[in-house]
């Protein structure tokens, strides 16, 4: 088992890594937990492999637990999803100094996270993630929300986990698509300011998907390593630090918005064309040579990711992907701060270009 910390004084958190570690989780959540009793929150095609499992292992402690079983997908992660699962929370008597376990992938981390973080004014919550984008991204830093109609995320809180448990061993019954989506936050860690990284994801992507489990502890390990660092430096993003994990995400949803939040397009998926728009319009303005760019997309396209949008699924023009852009949660003073790139490895924010510029490029 690998160990590491997020680094927050008062507020900081381990990260557990290891094979089996879900089997084994009550010996680990034991300590933290002020009564022997939790909620576990997931979905119902998680619950299929891993409920029965992970409260085995609680019991072995003695620890008590109810569970509470959603739809998956991020129709959940809306206002009625939020209602349900706090008004179950508050059924099944939590206390502030309880600890809720998010079991799953981004939709259940960041419900469970954001109706912990505002019922009783605050109670406590442990990831326990079981996708891949869960694993190296979402689960780590505390953002936690909901979908509205007007975009992605709009509604949430900053609200940390007392702790993550991450299984690679999840990875074996999670379908290659969704391995794919996660994947592409694997190379983002390299894009953002690790070039290095990102040359080991050409040798070893391939390797990676293909349910290499070297591979697959390396691209975990170093992945929320790297955001570790990142969140402890800018935890609430005001020193466009933290920002730079948004790389590809301002036109990754746009084009989630124009497929509508659905399974057509997957929020990696929709990152992974996005971060390839990101060093095309960067090259596109002479900031990025167009080699690194093209490497950019030549690698996401041979792991079978969307690369482009028409690749994407997306047919619209500019304007109207521009238009899902001025809802993005970053706009400050009516601008978007855009994560654009001098390389790979050179990732910068920057308000320099307006969503005018946007849109006419995405016409290109």
């Amino acid at each position: 088992m690998e160990s590491l910390t997020v680094e927050l004084g008062a507020r900081s958190y381990p990260i557990l890594i290891g094979d089996g570690l879900i089997r084994d989780i009550g010996r680990h959540v034991a300590p933290i937990l002020k009564r022997p009793r939790t909620m576990i929150v997931t979905d119902s095609h998680v619950a299929d492999h891993y409920l029965i499992p992970l409260g085995t292992s609680l019991g072995m402690e003695g620890i008590s637990f109810s569970s509470f079983v959603l739809d998956p997908g991020e129709g959940t992660k809306s206002w009625a999803g939020l209602a349900r699962l706090t008004e179950w929370l508050i059924g099944e008597g939590i206390e502030r100094g309880d600890h809720v376990i998010a079991l799953g992938g981004g939709v259940i981390g960041d419900l469970v996270g954001f109706a912990c973080s505002i019922v009783k004014r605050g109670c406590n919550f442990i990831q326990v993630p079981t996708t891949l984008l869960a694993q190296v991204d979402s689960s780590v830093g505390g953002k936690t929300a909901i979908n509205v109609p007007a975009g992605k995320n709009l509604v949430g809180a900053f609200h940390q986990p007392a702790m993550v448990v991450i299984d690679p061993t999840t990875l074996e019954t999670l379908p290659r698509r969704e391995l794919g989506a996660g994947y592409a936050e694997v190379v983002k860690y390299g894009l953002i300011d690790d070039a290095g990284f990102f040359a080991w994801c050409e040798a070893n992507g391939a390797a990676l998907l293909a349910g290499d489990s070297a591979a697959r502890h390396k691209a975990i390990a170093h992945s929320v390593s790297a955001k570790a660092r990142i969140v402890a430096a800018d935890e609430r993003e005001t020193q466009d630090i933290r920002a730079l994990l948004n790389l590809g995400h301002s036109f990754g949803h746009a084009l989630e918005a124009e497929t509508g939040y659905s399974d057509r397009l997957l929020h990696g998926e929709a990152v992974a064309a996005g971060m390839v728009l990101a060093h095309q319009f960067s090259a596109a303005n002479g900031l990025c040579p167009s080699e690194d760019a093209a490497r950019v997309r030549d690698h996401l396209a041979s792991v079978d990711l969307p690369h482009s949008l028409a690749s994407a699924g997306v047919n619209t023009d500019g304007a109207a992907l521009a238009a899902h852009m001025a809802h993005d949660k970053k706009v400050r003073g009516g601008k978007l701060p855009l994560i654009l790139t001098r390389g790979i490895g050179q990732s910068f924010v920057t308000d320099e270009y307006g969503l005018d510029a946007v849109a006419a490029f995405l016409d290109n």
